[in-house]
């Protein structure tokens, strides 16, 4: 028998030959048992893909994002037994790959898929209670830091990337306006949701995400984007359960 490194390898490549060593039960070499496995290993690799990028395949169409995906496969290979794992750097290989370089939005829309998958699959916490919130003064609260629930995933992008993901889950959703969209995923029930942020709020979700106190993560967001609403990113935050914790001093 062969090492098993020959054998894997040689089921991603198909102009590999049968590793040296594989036989049937007639001591023979297995040339065509073997392809039939590898073209199996193969779909159901694309097969995983496809259901993990549904955006993509919507934007590339299926025997596209086939033959696309079939040269991911063969160079990226799953690192990992659990497909929910499988295609992190799908939106890096295509960042790369110069067939679609004119589909300049690609690469985000295959991110915003990967969040999605990341966040429906991210373990559970208990719904985040607001009413601290209330419990602190406006100058606590400005010391106050915030953990974000597992299941939240922040996405910058310079293309209205809500809007394409809108425009193609809906027959009746207006077409992408010609502006950036940072998009905010959460799981406040059981599936997740995209919604575009407010200018500034990926810059302070990020920031409270990396530690900042909740009036650093403000000042930050309000000095790159002077029109940085906190109300409404705080609205849209609390309401889509983006929070898992609050601390501060004066809080039990």
């Amino acid at each position: 028998m062969t090492r098993f490194t020959d054998f894997r390898a040689g089921l991603l490549d198909p102009a590999a030959p049968v590793p040296d060593g594989l036989l049937d039960g007639k001591d023979k070499q297995t040339v065509k048992r073997y392809g039939v496995y590898r073209n199996n290993v193969t779909v159901s690799l694309i097969d995983a893909l496809k259901t993990g990028f549904p955006l993509v395949v919507k934007l590339l169409g299926e025997q596209n994002f086939e033959g696309i995906v079939a040269l991911y496969v063969r160079s990226t290979p799953p690192s990992s037994p659990l497909m929910m794992f499988y295609g992190a750097e799908f939106p890096e290989f295509l960042a790369g790959f110069q067939p679609v370089a004119h589909i300049g939005y690609l690469p985000d829309a295959a991110q915003l898929d990967l969040e999605l998958r990341r966040s429906y699959h991210a373990r559970d916490t208990d719904p985040f209670d607001p009413s601290p919130l209330a419990d602190l003064s406006p100058e606590a609260l400005m010391d106050a830091t915030f953990v974000l629930a597992p299941a939240t995933r922040i996405i910058s992008s310079v293309w209205p990337l809500y809007d394409i993901w809108h425009y193609n889950q809906s027959s009746d959703a207006p077409k992408p306006r010609g502006h950036s969209q940072d998009v905010l995923i959460t799981r406040p029930e059981f599936d997740p949701i995209p919604q575009p942020l407010p200018d500034g709020g990926a810059l302070w979700l990020s920031a409270l995400a990396a530690g900042s106190t909740f009036g650093s993560a403000h000042d930050k967001a309000a000095n790159a984007h002077p029109s940085f609403d906190l109300t409404a990113n705080l609205t849209l935050a609390l309401n889509g359960q983006a929070f898992a914790e609050i601390h501060h001093k004066d809080l039990q």
